[in-house]
């Protein structure tokens, strides 16, 4: 390989490398050798690297590994840096593809980081600091990957200007604090939400990224299958019971129960919400945010609530035995309620509220539904390519697809999530089930055709839209 001692002057950088040649190195080893490969010709790849940089190791390694000739064209390590994260924007890239964060611009480097997150569809930016080292990194498509590294004396600073735009204490650093910034782009509103958390070796920051564009909050353009939709909006159209949507953290809970009450917001309805936080808010709806710090708890809103002549209510999460019980009293005295419970299964919710204390024949009288969701990467449309494994047997799966990445997923071969869900309405014989505190009820959902979370990914998978790297941790979630 010749080094950068064999070039009196860099070549201008290509701005398109194709596919086949950027695939050459995978993210992981471009980051190690800090090498982003241009071209080929024959046994011979051309590099960039670093101009500040000796390649000789890297060479004889490369020899060794791949049996190339090579030759490395150096450029400057910004525009190293530059390459590396568009080619190679993946977790597994790591650290060195990360550029350093220019914060002496103060509150203007924070909204370009806001728009650049929102531009690439982040759900959420965490700013952290370590012994050694701070980074920011985003949350994309529920991958984390880490996009700028920071300064260590201007980490303090860059905290400093988040505090300020989202109205906490700059002079509290001990204590969690919670806060929203204002983001407006090109006329579309934006809330940022801002939660700040003490660790040892700095405050860490997280800011999450919603819209105010509750249109967008639509229920059909949620993930249902026709039958689903059509059994949940004639469960939500009950004048009274509870409904509960059941999954992990970030499965897209709250965007499911958000969309519901855009649906049910009526001028003759009077709707309740205490949420922990409140993530979107709607117009026509009395939304209460969670403090039990002094004394606003789910429980006690909940009895307040029944004091305030409530048609609608929304529960953030049963999470505990006292809010277990006055969400089954609120829906026992004609109320429709709805809320969340971490559950991996949808029918995994009556064991739950049994747990919690719920006595079955409540469970039984007051469930209207339950529904499970997850969240399922997708394949990029552009890139994806026909796998040449065979899938696994209990699939029966002739063709399927694999990611492979390109510049329009940023080589993550993945582009978007969607949801898939698991609907039970509760008849009277599952109600019977629930009753008896059945938990094996595979028969009497089969006999009723719902789609179990099994189900939708499996076709998912079988229509070519997401890869085996999706399915099997969701046949392995049961």
């Amino acid at each position: 390989m010749r080094n950068r001692n064999s070039f009196l002057h860099a070549m201008s950088v290509i701005e398109h490398i194709p596919t086949e040649i950027v695939q050459l190195l995978s993210a992981a080893d471009a980051a190690a050798y800090r090498l982003v490969p241009c071209g080929r010709d024959g046994d011979l790849v051309r590099f960039y690297g670093c101009d500040t940089k000796d390649y000789t190791d890297a060479s004889e390694e490369l020899e060794v590994l791949y049996g190339w000739q090579t030759a490395v064209e150096p450029i400057a390590e910004e525009d190293l840096q530059r390459l590396l994260l568009r080619y190679y924007r993946t977790e597994r890239a790591g650290a060195t593809t990360c550029r350093t964060a220019e914060t002496d611009s103060g509150q203007s480097f924070l909204y370009s980081l806001i728009g650049e997150a929102l531009s690439d569809c982040a759900s959420d930016i965490h700013i952290e600091c370590y012994k050694d080292r701070c980074r920011i990194r985003l949350r994309i498509d529920g991958r984390l990957t880490e996009r700028y590294v920071v300064e260590k004396q201007r980490y303090a600073p860059l905290i400093n200007q988040i505090k300020i735009l989202s109205d906490l204490d700059i002079s509290e650093k001990r204590l969690p604090q919670d806060g929203r910034i204002g983001y407006d782009r090109d006329g579309a509103k934006f809330d940022v939400r801002v939660s700040v958390l003490p660790t040892i070796y700095g405050e860490k920051v997280v800011m999450r990224l919603l819209t105010r564009q509750t249109e967008l909050l639509e229920l059909r353009n949620l993930g249902f299958t026709p039958r689903q939709y059509e059994d949940y909006c004639r469960a939500v159209r009950r004048p009274f019971g509870m409904i509960l949507i059941c999954g992990p953290t970030g499965s897209g809970k709250s965007t499911t129960l958000y969309a519901t009450l855009r649906r049910l917001n009526a001028s003759t309805d009077n709707i309740l919400t205490i949420e922990d936080p409140v993530e979107y808010t709607l117009e026509g709806v009395n939304q209460v945010q969670l403090k039990e710090e002094i004394g606003l708890t789910f429980g006690s809103a909940l009895r307040t609530f029944l004091r305030q002549d409530p048609d609608i209510i929304m529960l953030g999460e049963v999470r505990d035995p006292d809010t277990a019980q006055m969400a089954v009293r609120s829906a026992l005295t004609g109320h429709l309620l709805f809320s969340t419970i971490h559950t991996n299964t949808a029918w995994g919710a009556v064991a739950r509220l049994a747990d919690m204390g719920v006595h079955p024949y409540l469970i039984a009288d007051t469930l209207v539904m339950t529904v499970a969701q997850r969240l399922v990467r997708l394949l990029c449309p552009h890139c994806k390519r026909r796998a040449a494994a065979s899938a696994p047997r209990d699939i029966e799966a002739d063709v399927y697809f694999e990611a492979v990445g390109c510049e329009r997923c940023y080589y993550t071969g993945y582009a978007g999530r969607r949801a898939i869900y698991e609907v039970i309405p509760l008849d009277d014989e599952l109600a019977a089930a629930a009753r008896a505190g059945d938990t094996e009820i595979a028969r009497l959902l089969a006999e009723r055709g719902i789609t179990s979370l099994r189900d939708a990914v499996i076709d998912l998978f079988r229509r070519g839209e997401t890869s085996l790297d999706e399915l099997i941790p969701m046949l392995n979630s049961r």
